[in-house]
């Protein structure tokens, strides 16, 4: 079996877990760019990772908070599959990545940190993106600050 090593993730582990739900939360302030959120669509919404696996991490999900793609109506399938597609294109062009791993993690086992919102992950890859830095020196390098990011993003989200 091989390992995948993330310890700059222990932040995001240790962080005291606020009652509710973060997503819903967001979604009823205005405050878009405090909370990385990138675009927000008639059925859902795209927002950037706060604790992100590569730069450009991005987590696109419904405003219904439903737990299970089981739940999900036609309408939010379609609009959540049509975000997840836009923001490939924009990551394409404003980031240039070698390739992506889309995903969701579905139930805690899964490795479902928020596991009654649904919600869809779309991480860019570069070639040789996992240097030695994670795996000696325990850190993450991000090369970019992620409100710098949402300042360039954001205006590719809303033309």
């Amino acid at each position: 079996m091989k390992h995948i090593w993330a310890p700059w993730r222990m932040d995001y582990i240790l962080q005291s877990k606020q009652p509710g739900c973060f997503l819903c939360d967001m979604i009823h302030e205005d405050k878009d760019r405090e909370h990385l959120l990138l675009k927000r669509d008639k059925a859902g919404f795209i927002v950037m990772n706060r604790f992100p696996y590569n730069n450009g991490h991005l987590m696109v999900a419904p405003y219904r908070h439903v737990a299970g793609l089981e739940d999900l109506n036609a309408d939010e399938t379609d609009a959540w599959m049509k975000l997840t597609r836009e923001a490939v294109v924009i990551l394409k062009e404003r980031m240039k990545p070698d390739g992506f791993n889309i995903g969701i993690n579905l139930g805690t086992v899964a490795g479902a940190g928020l596991k009654d919102h649904i919600h869809l992950h779309i991480v860019p890859r570069w070639n040789g993106d996992t240097n030695f830095m994670p795996v000696i020196g325990e850190t993450k390098v991000m090369p970019q600050d992620l409100f710098e990011l949402w300042d360039q993003l954001h205006p590719a989200f809303n033309p």
